[in-house]
Order: structure tokens, then C-alpha cells, then sequence
């Protein structure tokens, strides 16, 4: 019987751990098949604070899991099946192992990034291939830069884009775009953004160190072409990653946890959820671990009065 279980180990679950191992609660952190979340994903890491020469993602996640552990949690590595959410305690199976009961759970899953799965993507993201405007816009200033997505986060991360790249092209495979009006408005009357609609991206074209170009193909004529950029921002969408909860959890309709306001609580007691699995707004380092202090002293708390 644990005291707490925590499912992920981004910036929100080890936050979370930190404060509770610290807490004497003995937590036992889940680790998933891609320890650390989207950030060991990325290279430098400039706004993280505390760093002013930047540090690395992977670098940073492994900092930060090994105060958890320096404090007391316990880390084990496994996909997590199920959760049994009807009675407390609780019940996680975990692929390959026993299951495990706990009296709380936080739940720091994350959401996975949408990507195109063409060539020369996933092994150029760090290289040339973002999926975070916010954390690596200030990478490509004085860069020609692609946009790839037609929605409002495309929209949104294309307008950011421009307070540094030297040009900023948006990708879309049809002639219209899926954003609300408000923000393709905002889009169009951007002078720094071109528009290259009706191409479908088929691959990522890299150098020795870098990305120089996105292989595309009209819709129309089928001509294929390489758009040149030093870089590339895949912007359409995530998936939360709660679909083992299996409606257990209220979700809204693109599957991110509910949580009651200002707080992480769940509608079911004793369950909590903080990082990008409940925030599909900031999906900032920062704020994941912001959110994951706040699950564990909320479930500190809970298991006070419990007690």
C-alpha cells in the first residue's frame, strides 16, 4: 500500500515528487516509455529559471528526478495499463508487474505532440524541428522559419514567430484554413506571414547540423518543390495522454483532465492531475511544475485528513 503514486515523470510529476518525498509521503513515481516528457525532446533550455546560460532538456529532467530520489521517492519504469478509480485505495497496473495500491494518485501524464510522420522529422527535432514557438522562437531570430498546421495554434505560434524570424511561412495541405476567423484575421494582416496553402509537407530536408528546407507537394498539380527554412514548427496539436483512465476522470471534449479551479483536484477524491494533461493553454516547463507543487500539497493535504 503506497501513501501516493505518481504517473510521469515531466517537470509537473517530479515537481510533485520532490515536495512529497520531501514531505515524508514516500511517493512511487511511474515512469513511462519516454522518461522526462516532451522536454527531454528539446536542446537548450532558456527560460527555465535559475539558469542563465540555459541548460539541457534531458539534463534538466534528470536534475530534477534525481532531488526527487536524493529525498526519498522511488522510481520504477512501466506502462501503465489501468487505473481502478471506483474504490479507494486505488488500483494501477502496471504492464509486466504487480498491482499496486495506492491511497492518492497524481496523475502527470502529459500530451503527446501531433506530428507529421514524415522523413527527417522526429530525428531532427532539436536540429531545426520545433513544436514549442514559445520555448524556441528566440532560437531562429533573423531565420526564415515554416509553419506547418492550419488551426489556431498555428495561427497563434506564426503571429509569435514573427517577433523574431526574418519570414515566417505557414504550410497548410488545403486551400482553408481551420482557425477561427478571429485568428486568421490576425494571421492575414500580419505583412511579415506568407501563405503556402494547398501543399502537403512530405519531408524534412537537413544538412550535416541542421535543417535547411521542407519538401512539399501541390495538392492540385502534384508538383513537388522544397520550401528553404532554417526552420520548422509542426503546429497541429496534442493528445492528452489519458486515454488508459478510461472515462474514469471528467475530461473536456479534446480529453484534457477537469480539475475543480484553483486547484488539482479531480471529481474523484484523492485523484489529482497537474501539467499539460490539464493545461492545454500554457504547456510551459514552468507553469507543469508550478502545477505539480500544487498536486502535492493538495494531496498532502488530503491524506492529512485522512488520517
Amino acid at each position: 500500500m503506497y501513501k501516493t503514486v505518481i504517473l510521469g515523470t515531466g517537470p509537473a510529476g517530479l515537481t510533485a515528487a520532490i515536495y512529497l518525498a520531501r514531505a515524508n509521503m514516500s511517493p512511487l513515481v511511474i515512469e513511462g516509455p519516454e522518461p522526462g516528457g516532451q522536454l527531454t525532446l528539446t536542446t537548450d533550455v532558456e527560460n527555465f529559471p535559475g539558469f542563465p546560460d540555459g541548460i539541457m532538456g534531458r539534463e534538466l529532467m534528470q536534475n530534477m528526478r534525481e532531488q526527487a530520489e536524493h529525498f526519498g521517492a522511488k522510481f520504477i519504469r512501466g506502462w501503465v495499463k489501468k487505473v481502478d478509480l471506483s474504490n479507494s485505495p486505488f488500483i494501477v497496473t502496471v504492464e509486466g508487474l504487480e498491482e499496486m495500491k495506492t491511497q492518492s494518485l497524481i496523475i502527470s501524464t502529459g500530451a503527446s505532440v501531433k506530428l507529421l510522420n514524415i522523413p527527417g522529422e522526429k530525428e531532427n527535432i532539436g536540429r531545426g524541428v520545433s513544436t514549442c514557438a514559445t520555448c524556441d522562437g528566440f532560437f531562429f531570430r533573423g531565420k526564415k522559419i515554416i509553419v506547418v498546421g492550419g488551426g489556431d495554434s498555428a495561427m497563434e505560434e506564426a503571429n509569435f514567430l514573427t517577433k523574431f524570424a526574418s519570414e515566417v511561412r505557414v504550410v497548410h495541405r488545403r486551400n482553408e484554413l481551420r482557425a477561427s476567423k478571429i485568428m486568421q484575421d490576425r494571421a492575414r494582416n500580419n505583412s511579415n506571414i506568407t501563405w503556402s496553402l494547398n501543399y502537403i509537407p512530405e519531408e524534412v530536408i537537413a544538412g550535416d547540423k541542421c535543417v535547411t528546407g521542407l519538401k512539399v507537394k501541390n495538392s492540385d498539380t502534384g508538383k513537388e518543390e522544397i520550401l528553404e527554412s532554417d526552420g520548422i514548427f509542426i503546429a497541429i496539436g496534442h493528445r492528452p495522454n489519458t486515454a488508459f483512465l478510461d472515462n474514469q476522470v471528467k475530461t473536456d471534449d479534446l480529453g484534457y483532465i477537469i480539475v475543480n479551479p484553483g486547484t488539482t483536484e479531480t471529481n474523484i477524491p484523492g485523484v489529482f492531475a497537474c501539467g499539460d494533461v490539464q493545461d492545454h493553454k500554457y504547456r510551459q516547463a514552468i507553469t507543469a511544475a508550478g502545477s505539480g507543487c500544487m498536486a502535492a500539497l493538495d494531496c498532502e493535504r488530503y491524506l492529512d485528513s485522512k488520517a
